[in-house]
Parts: C-alpha cells; structure tokens; sequence
C-alpha cells in the first residue's frame, strides 16, 4: 500500500491482524459498563452511532470506485477479488487490508502533514476521520463503534456523543500532524479512543453512582492499556490514538456528568434527607479543569500546526509512544 517513503498509517490498528486485535479489545470495552445504581434517566433511541457506519461504509464504497484498480497501468492482473470489477482491491504487497492505493487515499482526504500545513488543507483534520486503508481496517472499526458507541448514545444521548466522537477526531488528527510528517494517516481510531477515554471520565466523576468501582476501573484500564499498547508497532498511527483518548478523556468531565445519587431519590426521601446540589463539588471543579485544558489544547494544538512546529524537537522521547523498535521490525517510515 506504500510508495518508497509513503506509507499509510492506519488508526486503530496496524497492517496484517493488528486491526483484529483491537477490535477485540474494542469489543471488551462494551461490557464493562453496566455498573449503576437503578436510575430514572431516560435510555434514548441510537441513531448517530448507524449513522456514523453507514457514512463510513459509504466512504469506503466511494474510495474503491475511484481508486478503480483494474484501470491502473500494469495492474489488471494483480488485482485482487478481479470479479468486483472497478471495486476490485489493490495487490496485498501493496495494502494487505484489502483496500485502495496510498495515492488514492491522499487524494480523497487522508492526513498528510505537508498538505495540511503548506498547502493550507485543514479540512484534511476532519476527512482522514472518515477513509479507512481496507476492508479488514473498516471492519474492525465499525464494529469498535457499534458495541461501543450505541451503548453509550443510549445512555447519554445523541449530542453528546456525536460530539466527543468528532471532536475526539479532531484531536487525535492534530496531535498526528504534530508527530508524524512522512506518512500518510487514515481511520477512525482516534475517535474511538475518544469514547473509550469519556468511558473512563465518566467513571470518575459519576463515582458515586457506581456499583463494583474497583471491577469497572479496573477493566477499563486494562482495555485501555492494551489499545494504547498495540499502537507501539510500527504502520499504527498511536499519536492518533493517543490524542483521541486524552480529548475523549476531557469531554467525558465536561458532557457525562451525571446527578449524585441523592439527588436522583430525592423524591422517596423525607425532605431533611434530600441534598440540595444536583452535582458534588468535585465534579464542578473536573468540569471546570477539562474545559480550561480542552481549550488550551485545542489553541495551542493548532497554532503549533500551523506554524510548522515539529512536536518531535520539543520532546525527543515522544516518537516512542508510536513505535518502538526491535530486532523484528524498525520504525522507519
């Protein structure tokens, strides 16, 4: 799927079965949830989370009628599942995940550093959320955000996650650009490691209403860690994941505070026993900390972007949390 230096880098998951791996994972995630307390809150209706798939899936139908493999010079017969016809994929020594060329993903959207910053295309931040490297890249991801997703769009409603999924892709796109410049960077990952942060935000800072504390944190934490952790092999975009987490991480103090159990029985008890605060004090000063560092991040994000800054000069570790090498693989682009 690459071209000398151009190499794709897929969010969520790397090339050959990293992105079965964490869609596992992923999966894990929707499980250890169920941990309230009886609530009156209402469960609403999923349809943001279909919708988000469904514009996913059309994408990828879109990119493979214009990548058009069989149309590219010399490629007629290294073409894979040829009966497809202009929908066939790209040869596997070119893109082992069943997908459309590195040229073709660059021209309908994917994040590339050069073009975002010197050719002004910023609106690549946001598309490259949309593209997927393959089948196999689509796949794992859209059943992340279902068993994820719907869940929590039940729980919390259609805004609130429609917003920390974009916004969560948003962040990880900038922290990418700040990182990675060589390569190419397509999927939704970033955006599912949003979810997966407000998961753990929520927990926190609804702690009150929670049955077997220690079960759901420490479940979480696991997943979360074994998600982050697959992205230290080389072809995975983990400044992606990561940035998606930490924005996805904030949102959740700021969107999915919930009342304090008192407040939500209030009315079955006597009324010297009703608290008056809807929310603890704690959870105000959450809310207000993630917002003040959303803002900050997001400001000085952008500006580092646009400016040209390469985030690799102001932290020499950093290139480690992406990839780390070994004597199986090194972390060349």
């Amino acid at each position: 799927m690459s071209n000398s230096n151009r190499s794709d880098v897929e969010r969520g998951g790397g090339k050959n079965r990293d992105n079965n791996y964490s869609a596992g994972t992923y999966v894990a995630a929707a499980s250890s949830t169920p941990y309230y307390f009886e609530s009156t809150e209402r469960e609403w209706t999923s349809w943001i989370v279909p919708m988000f798939v469904i514009a996913n899936i059309a994408v990828f139908v879109v990119t493979m009628f214009v990548n058009n493999c069989p149309k590219s010079q010399d490629r007629n017969q290294r073409c894979v599942a040829r009966f497809l016809g202009r929908f066939s994929f790209e040869p596997l020594k070119d893109n082992p995940l069943f997908g459309p060329s590195s040229l073709t993903l660059e021209k309908l959207g994917a994040l590339e550093w050069n073009k975002v910053v010197n050719r002004h295309q910023g609106w690549r931040l946001v598309s490259c959320i949309w593209l997927h490297a393959g089948v196999i890249h689509l796949l794992a991801n859209m059943l992340s955000l279902i068993f994820i997703g719907i869940r929590l769009e039940q729980q919390f409603g259609f805004v609130r996650i429609g917003v920390i999924y974009l916004l969560s892709g948003l962040g990880g796109s900038i922290l990418s650009s700040l990182f990675i410049r060589n390569s190419i960077s397509v999927g939704a990952s970033g955006a599912l490691f949003g979810l997966l942060g407000a998961m753990l935000s929520e927990l926190i800072t609804n702690w009150t209403i929670y049955s077997n504390k220690a079960a759901a944190l420490t479940t979480l934490v696991v997943i979360i860690v074994i998600n982050l952790a697959v992205g230290i092999l080389p072809h995975v975009d983990n400044f992606a994941h990561i940035g998606g987490f930490l924005t996805g991480f904030l949102l959740g103090f700021v969107l999915l505070v919930r009342p304090q159990f008192g407040w939500i029985v209030r009315q079955s008890l006597p009324a010297a026993s009703q608290v008056q605060s809807k929310h603890k004090v704690y959870q105000y000063i959450l809310w207000i900390i993630a917002m003040v560092l959303l803002i900050v991040g997001y400001v000085v994000g952008l500006v580092m972007l646009f400016r040209g800054e390469d985030g690799n000069k102001h932290c020499h570790w950093c290139h480690y949390l992406s990839c780390v090498p070994t004597s199986r693989w090194n972390c060349g682009n």
